[in-house]
């Protein structure tokens, strides 16, 4: 990605994350001691037991819970007639968890859920557990603000502070499009994980900032997370374009470039916008390289506008030999004058003048504008050849053209004379 100097960016970011979580330090240390005095006081929540008539049919749900036949362990349970209010809270916090196992039950499930949380009555776990499931089930149905109420009902429930939760309250605000509020929940996602980095949270990040068009901030996370998850190649591919959103092409070419010499890049757009960096970086040597070794593989296209860009990056790189035989083939794939009289005019100028007589011809046959500078050229091949009549009867040709009359008749001159002094008839 960087050619060796380029990692001090990187390690700046670096260091400003890291700086970021140091400051946060002692919100976390006092986050820990508030859920730690919660964690306590949930200890002394009073423990309740299901009584001995509904304790029965519990267990005869859990029996066909066991022989894998969820409808009759949920048929079971609807049919407890719970008067205790603990029994009832029990009984729906268990149909709600069938009704999840079972699939397709959203709505069932959140409906019983809410039953069995609200009178605050079950034990310390299945609380907890159920507050929590009650978010995830609210998350698959869309109600986001539900699932954050839920969420955060947890966190201050248990006195947790969890990765993964974070994560989905991050994803909640960003289905919300609260998009400023996903960072938040993901950098305490982030601080969670600690050095077991996850990568959801930092995508999140990345999404929000795009989608709210702070690239630059989007740059410095991706900084981070290509140092944190190197073997990841979409970093590798995604970085280079966001360098381009901030129009940073120097880092941009030289992360796209580490990550092809990586092997991370496999398709046709990372080629040719490779390529186009190389030439825009003023390679066009290592861009034409780049293209013809793709297009012989088959990676690209090797179809007109492939062919007319790698012939203007011979071009550009002064191989006029190479250049003019891509231009050819472009030629013959269009049949397009404009490409014949290019092929023909670096023919020329790679003084093969026998082909770039051809090729002239052909432009002209074909209706290529400005014939009389084509003619003149035609007349300069043949000189160079030492063919003065053809070149003499070109430049006729050349000087009935009022473009490029002026011209010619200097060069009809010094045909007829370089004719003479070597005794050809013209």
């Amino acid at each position: 990605m960087f050619k060796n100097l380029k990692f001090k960016k990187l390690s700046t970011s670096l260091v400003v994350v890291a700086s970021l979580l140091v400051a946060q330090a002692p919100f976390a240390n006092y986050a820990e001691a508030a859920g730690a005095e919660k964690v306590e006081k949930k200890k002394k929540r009073k423990t309740h037991l299901v009584g001995p008539r509904v304790g029965k049919k519990v267990q005869k749900a859990f029996e066909a819970y066991s022989a894998d036949d969820l409808k009759g362990a949920i048929a079971i349970l609807l049919d407890i007639d719970a008067s205790k209010a603990y029994d009832k809270a029990y009984v729906n916090r268990m149909l709600a968890v069938m009704y999840a196992t079972l699939g397709d039950n959203e709505q069932n499930t959140i409906d019983y859920l809410k039953k069995a949380i609200e009178p605050d009555l079950l034990n310390e776990v299945d609380h907890g557990e159920s507050l929590k499931l009650l978010g995830d089930m609210q998350m698959q149905t869309k109600d986001y603000e539900g699932a954050l109420k839920a969420y955060y009902a947890w966190m201050d429930f248990t006195g947790k502070s969890d990765g993964q939760v974070y994560i989905k309250i991050a994803n909640a605000y960003y289905s919300l499009k609260q998009l400023d509020k996903v960072i938040e929940p993901a950098n305490k996602a982030i601080a969670a994980f600690g050095d077991k980095p996850n990568q959801n949270p930092y995508i999140l990040k990345i999404t929000s900032y795009y989608e709210n068009k702070k690239y630059k901030e989007a740059v410095e996370v991706l900084e981070t997370v290509i140092q944190l998850f190197p073997e990841n190649k979409q970093w590798w591919t995604q970085l280079p374009m966001f360098y381009l959103l901030v129009e940073d092409y120097d880092k941009a070419t030289q992360t796209l470039d580490l990550a092809y010499k990586l092997g991370y890049l496999d398709k046709e757009s990372q080629i040719k916008t490779l390529a186009s960096l190389y030439a825009q970086s003023e390679t066009p040597y290592k861009a034409a390289k780049l293209l013809e070794k793709h297009i012989a593989s088959g990676l690209v296209k090797r179809d007109d506008k492939n062919i007319s860009t790698l012939a203007n990056a011979w071009h550009s790189a002064q191989h006029i030999d190479k250049a003019a035989s891509y231009y050819g083939e472009l030629a013959k794939m269009t049949s397009s004058a404009k490409h014949y009289r290019k092929q023909g005019m670096l023919l020329k100028q790679d003084e093969q003048f026998a082909k770039a007589i051809v090729a002239l011809n052909k432009a002209i046959e074909l209706g290529v504008s400005n014939q009389g500078r084509i003619h003149m050229s035609i007349a300069e091949s043949y000189f160079y050849l030492e063919k003065y009549k053809q070149a003499y009867a070109a430049i006729q040709k050349a000087i009935k053209d009022p473009k490029s009359r002026k011209s010619a008749r200097g060069w009809k001159s010094f045909i007829v004379d370089t004719a003479k002094r070597k005794n050809v008839t013209i």
